[in-house]
C-alpha cells in the first residue's frame, strides 16, 4: 500500500504544481490501532512555485482527496502551515513528529523542527516538575 500511496502523491504534484515537503501517515495506523477497515489518513505539506505566492488574489490553502482504496489525504500549503505553527496546532505539531513517513524532505524537517518548541502549547507544560 506505501507504494499506491507515494503514487498517489507523486501524482498529485504533477497535476497541482506543488512539491510535497513531506507526508505522513496520521489517525489510526499510526497509533496502532487501526482495525481491517481503517483508512489511510495521509497528512502532508506541500509548497507552490513562488508565483503562486505573489499573486493578490486569496487562493486555497488546502489539497483533499479520497480515493476507492481508501486513501483519505489533506495536504496544507507551506504559507497556512506557518501560520497554524504560529497558532500552536497540535495536528500540525504531531504531524512533524511522526514516525511514519511516505515523503520526507530531510531539510525542511531541520528547519522546522527546531521552531517546535517556540510553539508548543503551554497546557503541555503544566504539571511538569522539569523542563530542560
Amino acid at each position: 500500500m506505501k507504494t499506491k500511496i507515494i503514487d498517489k502523491l507523486k501524482t498529485l504534484e504533477k497535476d497541482k504544481n506543488i512539491e510535497i515537503l513531506f507526508a505522513i501517515e496520521s489517525g489510526s495506523r499510526s497509533w496502532g490501532f487501526a482495525s481491517p477497515d481503517s483508512d489511510y489518513d495521509i497528512r502532508f505539506i506541500y509548497k507552490h512555485p513562488v508565483d503562486w505566492y505573489l499573486s493578490p488574489w486569496e487562493k486555497r490553502d488546502t489539497i483533499e482527496f479520497m480515493t476507492e482504496d481508501d486513501l483519505d489525504g489533506s495536504g496544507w500549503d507551506l504559507k497556512k502551515t506557518f501560520h497554524l505553527l504560529n497558532k500552536s496546532n497540535v495536528p500540525l505539531l504531531e504531524h512533524l513528529f511522526s514516525h511514519i513517513f511516505y515523503i520526507k524532505n530531510n531539510a525542511f524537517l531541520e528547519k522546522m523542527i527546531p521552531l517546535c518548541i517556540f510553539y508548543l502549547p503551554k497546557d503541555l507544560f503544566y504539571g511538569l516538575e522539569y523542563i530542560p
